[in-house]
């Protein structure tokens, strides 16, 4: 238990407006008697006792998650054991490599659904079961959104994958194999059985791919238990963190300690440091912006770059890296991030988390004993390892990756002493990737080692709802000579577990009429990332004129809606610098606090 905070009755719980109000008995009894009929009882729903939801992710067609429906019997244990009654329910089902076209698109329809149920049913408080990329962020979007005492708990990394000796990183080793692939070094069995080394077990991704970056960046804001989210899913301990977050979030219920207390403007600064400093996923920066949107605050990719952008890289794990979950987590997990960042004075030390303490009493002084692993702030793998939001002609806004810059792709590209960190170079226009890959090795594109590659029409209206589809390896001939990454811009995202260097989530999309729809193939486009800058080099004359011709034929086409929800989506979405996010949804905030419970439903 918190001390010094304010606790509340039981007359004051949520849930007796359901199950225990004198002044309606109908209505009580027509709540109460279908939840009596598969064995719960009149003293556990009347006696004061908080009801928590475990919003329930895992599923068969969910396998990152699907360790969950053994791991909630531990959140149970926990809340019964604090006295609390436990109703689980399933959520929309959200898995990265089995949605098509993108489980991105699900994000949103799941933080919907998961809003409805945290504010219409009879919950206190919920335990949000996380782990697969876009399930923390949909559950912690609904959860402030309704801003009823929440915290979150992750499903795990998987264990470390290995193949013929060397570790194998779940989404990592994929794109190495298709390099591999491509130079004809491997055939398809072996690229089958590579790629599948590195899933071992029950878990989500065991790199700091966007499921273990999401899951970290909970636990850095303050949602999820110190330490919890580097926990292996198979490892005992994952199950004894189960067990104390149920258990916490009764007491969470009591104190009445709401998502809006924990993730303040603070706490999102304190997230964005440490996704530096442990080489975290691009896609960060769409949720935790979602996030803050819906908690009611005011968060921009150019804050991502003002806070994090000179926080070193710290976490030695791919892609940044070289080792996998079980090393990491071994080596300390995000308190160890965190000891490093405090030490250095980079985290608000007095940040509020769920377990009633602050992050600086959390984690000061939890340095790492494996510093292969976790390196100190002043030896760290790179200096500067934070986001870069360039703007230009080409879009106004778009993040690169620094941490995962290869020293090839520096050499080649970067290094020109006239002109640092700087290049130019011809473009290839791809129309989604259907055309990249029809078209990637067609030598009449004559794609050369200072080509950049483009693809458009993958942001949130044009995919529909933005696939990882703009990490494009060169053709195979460049791969066979040596040439492994070129430059790559695009509108939609890149997988988390990407080493590559490229420029991504342009915003405004090409399908809402960005820069990027007036690029051509043969245009010269120029990156400055000392100007952050990015721009389509032709006269200003030319681009106004072409601009003119794209309003004059509509706009840029794309692919017609194949169900009812991408339609719906489509029509309300915000473009990836603004999160992603419903328009018409962002302006719900706290709801429960604002309009108190539902009208009656008979």
């Amino acid at each position: 238990m918190t001390q010094g905070r304010r606790r509340i009755t039981p007359q004051q719980l949520r849930s007796r407006l359901w199950f225990d109000n004198p002044a309606n008995p109908g209505m009580t009894a027509l709540y109460l008697e279908r939840y009596l009929n598969y064995g719960l009882t009149r003293e556990e729903l009347q006696s004061g006792k908080p009801i928590i939801g475990i919003a329930q992710t895992g599923s068969d067609l969910s396998p990152c998650n699907r360790h969950h429906v053994e791991l909630a019997k531990r959140v149970r244990d926990g809340i019964s054991a604090m006295g609390g009654v436990a109703l689980e329910f399933p959520c929309h089902p959200i898995q990265e490599t089995g949605k098509r076209p993108t489980a991105a698109l699900d994000r949103n329809l799941a933080y919907l659904s998961l809003v409805e149920v945290l504010y219409g049913y009879p919950l206190d408080g919920v335990v949000l079961l996380t782990g697969c990329d876009k399930t923390m962020p949909a559950c912690i979007m609904a959860a402030a959104t309704v801003n009823i005492p929440a915290i979150s708990l992750n499903v795990g990394p998987m264990l470390n994958g290995w193949h013929q000796g060397e570790r194998t990183g779940s989404g990592t080793v994929v794109w190495k194999a298709r390099e591999r692939h491509a130079a004809g070094d491997i055939d398809y069995a072996q690229f089958m059985d590579i790629v599948g080394s590195s899933a071992p077990s029950v878990g989500h991704c065991n790199t700091m791919g966007t499921a273990s970056t999401m899951n970290a960046l909970a636990e850095a804001l303050g949602m999820a238990l110190p330490g919890s989210a580097a926990i292996p899913a198979p490892y005992r301990e994952r199950g004894q963190a189960a067990y104390e977050t149920g258990r916490r979030i009764v007491d969470m219920v009591w104190e009445d300690m709401k998502p809006s207390d924990i993730m303040t403007i603070e706490a999102f600064e304190n997230a964005i440091a440490a996704n530096a400093a442990i080489g975290g996923s691009t896609n960060a920066t769409i949720h935790i912006n979602a996030i803050a949107k819906h908690v009611g605050i005011e968060l921009t990719c150019d804050d991502w770059e003002r806070v994090g952008f000179e926080i070193p890289l710290l976490a030695n794990v791919q892609p940044a890296g070289i080792y996998l979950g079980e090393e990491y987590f071994r080596a300390g997990g995000l308190p160890a991030i965190m000891a490093e960042l405090i030490e250095a004075g980079k985290v608000h030390e007095h940040a509020l988390t769920c377990n009633g303490r602050t992050i600086g009493e959390n984690c000061r002084g939890k340095f790492s004993w494996d510093r292969n692993v976790i390196r100190p702030y002043t030896d760290p793998l790179i200096e500067k390892a934070g986001f870069l939001n360039l703007k230009g002609t080409l879009f106004d806004s778009a993040i690169m990756k620094t941490s995962v810059i290869s020293k090839e792709f520096r050499d080649r590209y970067l290094s020109n002493p006239d002109d640092p960190n700087a290049f130019e170079g011809r473009v290839v226009v791809f129309e989604g990737p259907e055309d990249y890959h029809h078209n990637i090795d067609n030598p009449e594109l004559e794609i050369d080692e200072h080509t950049v590659l483009v693809m458009r029409g993958t942001g949130p209206i044009g995919y529909p709802g933005s696939a990882e589809v703009v990490n494009m390896q060169p053709p195979a001939a460049l791969i066979k000579r040596g040439v492994l990454s070129l430059p790559c811009i695009g509108d939609g995202r890149q997988s988390g577990t990407s080493g590559t260097p490229s420029i991504l989530n342009a915003s405004p999309e090409a399908a809402a009429n960005g820069g990027l729809a007036l690029l051509r193939t043969g245009d010269r486009v120029r990156i400055d990332l000392n100007k952050r800058s990015a721009d389509i080099l032709i006269s200003p004359e030319e681009l106004q004129r072409r601009r003119a011709e794209l309003e004059a034929n509509g706009g840029h086409g794309f692919p017609v809606s194949q169900t009812p929800w991408q339609e719906i989506q489509r029509a309300i979405v915000d473009q990836l610098s603004e999160g992603m996010t419903l328009k018409p949804a962002v302006k719900y905030q706290r709801v429960a606090q604002f309009f108190g419970v539902p009208r009656d439903n008979h």
